[in-house]
């Protein structure tokens, strides 16, 4: 029974050192650019709650909007289940 443990143990620390890290706030996409550069709008969920959104055409990002306590803002900005704001526009790199 020793073989098999010694190879279930090899195989999962294999396992996990393929986890990598990566940094959250980069766009890994093709046109890859720093979230700071992209535009967010707010999506209102059906609770009537607002929502951080940034589409840059392949991929979405979506973060609740809280206050400095950490509570959800329900601003009343636009009606459930709508969209205010150019979320889907980026600012390109500087010259």
């Amino acid at each position: 029974m020793k073989p098999v443990f010694a190879i279930a143990a090899i195989a999962s620390a294999l396992a996990l050192s393929a986890c990598e890290k990566y940094d959250k706030t980069v766009d890994l996409g093709i046109d890859s650019h720093h979230l700071s550069q992209l535009q967010a709008g707010i999506w209102i969920d059906p609770h009537g709650c607002d929502h951080w959104i940034i589409d840059d055409g392949a991929e979405g990002y979506l973060s609740q909007r809280l206050d400095r306590y950490g509570k959800p803002v329900c601003s009343g900005i636009g009606a459930p289940g709508t969209t205010v704001g150019q979320f889907k526009n980026w600012v390109p790199d500087p010259i």
